[in-house]
């Protein structure tokens, strides 16, 4: 009788997300406890993988090929560094939070320090500080960024650069680096982000263009083999992340405009 019930459950859910789904294509979902995620073996194997890493998975294999000729032992090699280089540009789906108020992280990553500086100089907003939330991205994490919120983009600014570890204060300054200016949706505040190259990278990608719509989640980027980003909040907003603390691109909330409290964390 239990199993019965519960199959009437799981026809009768079903039906309402087909329902659900002819009224609105995008939606999935009926409602929070009705939520199901979808376990797959070929999501951790074979993730989706960004369009410009395919060039260098080829390249990795052919270089793989080519020692497999020369010794068994450097082919094998060969196919380690491939795989690792499949690895590295993987672009897995992310589920972000919604709301105008959110910011959500644009990198993965640890969050190695927050300070009050003031924005970039070259954006000239002024020299009073704000909260600066800084995510530095190991070779293992995942290196697609994301559009920290809703809004519109007011500005970029390319800047040539040193290669310092990123891991460093003087990155922010001295790097490579690529400046993102925007407005929020939320009460029309500045929000800037800073994509910065570090000690192995060297190449920065922003598909973003000064007018652009965004929203929160939204793909933009990537930084190749090693990185850093910066996050500089609107004025008055405290974060909602601690240093110390692993974040993840288009779903950690590192900030709630709508919240002008920080919050506080220890290590456990």
């Amino acid at each position: 009788m239990a199993d019965e019930k519960l199959q009437k459950e799981e026809i009768n859910e079903t039906e309402k997300v087909k329902e659900n789904q002819t009224k609105d294509p995008s939606c999935t979902t009926v409602e929070p406890k009705g939520q199901k995620a979808k376990i797959s073996w070929q999501r951790f194997l074979f993730p989706n993988i960004h369009m410009d890493g395919w060039k260098f998975v080829g390249l990795a294999a052919l270089f793989a090929i080519v020692l497999g000729v020369i010794s068994t032992p450097l082919g094998v090699l060969g196919w380690l560094l491939t795989a690792f280089v499949f690895f590295f540009f993987r672009d897995p789906d992310r589920v972000t939070p919604v709301g105008d108020n959110f910011v959500v992280s644009p990198a993965d990553g640890l969050v190695n320090a927050i300070v009050m500086a003031p924005p970039p100089p070259e954006l000239e907003m002024g020299d009073e500080p704000v909260v600066r939330v800084s995510i530095f991205l190991s070779l293992f994490n995942v290196h697609i960024n994301r559009v920290p919120a809703t809004g519109t983009i007011t500005r970029l600014i390319y800047i040539p650069g040193k290669f310092f570890n990123a891991s460093l204060d003087k990155a922010s300054k001295y790097n490579e680096r690529q400046i993102v200016a925007m407005k929020t949706a939320q009460e029309n505040q500045n929000l800037v982000f800073v994509q910065i190259a570090g000690l192995v990278a060297r190449r920065i990608l922003c598909d973003l263009n000064e007018g652009d719509k965004v929203i929160a989640g939204q793909k933009f980027g990537l930084i190749r083999f090693g990185s850093r980003m910066d996050v500089y909040l609107p004025k008055g907003v405290e974060p909602q992340v601690v240093c110390g603390q692993e974040v993840v691109a288009g779903e950690t909330v590192i900030a709630d405009i709508a919240i002008k409290h920080g919050r506080k964390g220890e290590i456990r």
